[in-house]
Order: C-alpha cells, then structure tokens, then sequence
C-alpha cells in the first residue's frame, strides 16, 4: 500500500467493508464515486480504496474471513446534478434504486438520492443546498 498522508481530529480515521465481489464493488463505487468527482485511491489484488474508505474480499489477509454487516454511507455531493449523476452511474453499474434523487423531509434543501450497493449497503449522495452565512450557521459549545 501506499504511505497516506496523516490527518488528526477526525471523528472518523476510516471504514472497512469486507464484500462478497470484490470486482462488483469496485466497479460500482469508481461509479458513483466518480460522479462525485472522488478517485480511487489504490488497489491490490485483494483490496481497493477511496480516500478513508477500505474494501477487501473475504479471503483478504485484511479481512477476518467475514464479510461486513448491511451499512448506510452518505457522500456530500457539491449540487443537484452530482446526485443525479451519482445516482444514473451507480444504476448502469449494477446498484439497485433504494431511493430516486429529490428534496427529503430531513431539513430544508436537502437533496438525495440512494442506492444498494452489490452487498445490499444502502449507500446515499447528499447536497445540502445553498450554504448559509457564517452568521446563520449553528454554533455548537461544550
């Protein structure tokens, strides 16, 4: 593997998911990860990555031999289009409608679509609309 470069204060340092297809994943995810305009990382024979986010086949020496339970993952998307886009790349490579893109109850503007990855993840793009001034942001104090 490559050297990465170290980031600290992250809640999150990075995910693993161990999958049946390791080809069918890796050809979804440059799918809709590219439509987000985020590149794979690296691959080996057993093992692929995008950015913090690790996928091994069950029989990788980085695996427990177990293939990872059902997850959802939410990407930021930059617009509308980008999850539209997310959305028709992982169709055309073999993810499965778990949610056509549109506006969402969650919060106002909020735009996403979703999809099942080859493992039944529920795997989502989100924008967030227009961002707001930094005097319309929440501020949060421990």
């Amino acid at each position: 593997m490559e050297t990465q470069e170290l980031y600290r204060g992250r809640l999150i340092d990075h995910v693993q998911f161990v999958v049946r297809d390791l080809d069918a994943s890796k050809k979804f995810y440059e799918a809709v990860l590219g439509a987000l305009n985020i590149p794979l990382g690296g691959h080996g024979e057993d093992f692929f990555w995008v950015d913090e986010l690790f996928f091994s086949s069950k029989d990788s020496r980085a695996a427990s031999g177990e293939l990872t339970g059902r997850a959802h993952l939410a990407f930021q998307a930059a617009n509308e289009e980008m999850v539209q886009a997310f959305y028709q790349a992982g169709l055309k490579a073999g993810g499965k409608d778990h949610g056509e893109p549109g506006l969402r109850p969650y919060h106002p503007g909020y735009y996403a679509a979703f999809l099942l990855d080859p493992d039944g993840n529920n795997i989502e793009a989100v924008y967030h609309g227009p961002a707001k001034k930094s005097a319309d942001a929440i501020k949060i104090t421990f």
